[in-house]
């Protein structure tokens, strides 16, 4: 493997290593205590802030139960099936699908969480490196943000730095709650772009860029 596919592997395994343990549902404090690697260096691993070791790798696979080719992203796909982007499961309540290839930059997700028979305690509150855009497409959504509680429906956007503790959690009894997600893991955040309004156009004197 060339030096410049080396690089390129370990900058996209710290995104997958977040994956994983968001699909088992775990913090990065539980993953602390249960390998003895510190909070803080797993929250710059799964940034890409700093490349991991083969031991910390293998420590973290056996934890995760996970194959290393996983990890790698050499998995090979079925030979019979076009590839396809499936989600991930995690729990009974929820699933993640995937929208980027977490090879760096902006991570694009849909979550789905089903309904619930009776309301849930306030969300479990997790905190990390990052920024976080949020949006709700359907249900209503409760958020616990610091100290706040929100709850958001169908076309309400939130967005927040991620070392603000913060959880959600179906508000709704109904029916399911299925929001967007874009994530900064280095403190990316969206560009807001809009065209010129309306009757301002070329011939006002200004030029496409």
């Amino acid at each position: 493997m060339a030096g410049d596919d080396v690089t390129q592997t370990l900058a996209a395994m710290g995104p997958r290593l977040r994956v994983v343990r968001e699909r088992r549902g775990v913090t990065l404090a539980a993953v602390s205590c249960a390998t003895g690697i510190s909070p803080s260096t797993l929250s710059r691993i799964e940034t890409g802030r700093r490349k991991p070791t083969l031991e910390v790798v293998l420590q973290l696979a056996m934890e995760y139960g996970v194959a290393l080719d996983e990890l790698v992203g050499t998995a090979p796909a079925p030979a019979a099936e076009p590839r396809k982007t499936a989600p991930h499961n995690f729990g009974d309540d929820k699933a993640v699908l995937p929208l980027t290839q977490y090879v760096g930059g902006l991570h694009a997700h849909k979550h789905v969480l089903l309904a619930v028979a009776e309301r849930p305690g306030r969300p479990r509150q997790m905190s990390h490196d990052g920024y976080e855009w949020l949006c709700v497409l359907y249900g209503r959504l409760w958020i616990a943000l610091g100290d706040q509680d929100l709850v958001l429906t169908a076309g309400d956007v939130v967005e927040f730095d991620t070392r603000t503790p913060h959880g959600v959690a179906n508000a709704g009894s109904t029916g399911p709650v299925e929001y967007l997600i874009m994530f900064g893991p280095q403190g990316e955040r969206l560009r807001l772009r809009t065209p010129p309004a309306l009757g301002r156009g070329l011939g006002d004197g200004k030029t496409a860029e």
